[in-house]
């Protein structure tokens, strides 16, 4: 399979998130782009997750502890963590989620 980001549609998954999602067997790729004050209800989910700060200024909730995060900085969230997200700035990030979160296909 061979895709380029610019041709992939968007999809508006929680309002002031837009993501182009990319999915494997076992794997899940989004690249988002979060409105400023968009919020990420806090959920958990049995997939693990890395999210990774492209662009901008996203404060981030892990089991309790709320740190803000900037371009460059990783999360690793570990399976059934509870966790939610609010972009104080407009951001990009990329989420990577395994396995593949069958309710984004």
């Amino acid at each position: 399979m061979h895709l380029n980001l610019s041709t992939i549609p968007s999809k508006e998954i929680i309002p002031g998130l837009h993501g182009k999602l990319v999915h494997a067997e076992n794997m899940s790729l989004v690249f988002w782009e979060v409105e400023e004050s968009a919020e990420v209800p806090e959920h958990a989910h049995m997939n693990e997750q890395i999210m990774h700060v492209i662009e901008g200024t996203f404060e981030f909730t892990l089991d309790g502890d709320t740190k803000v995060y900037y371009p460059g900085d990783f999360v690793v969230i570990a399976p059934h963590k509870k966790h939610s997200g609010r972009a104080l700035t407009p951001c990009k990030l990329m989420d990577v989620f395994s396995p593949a979160r069958e309710e984004y296909k």
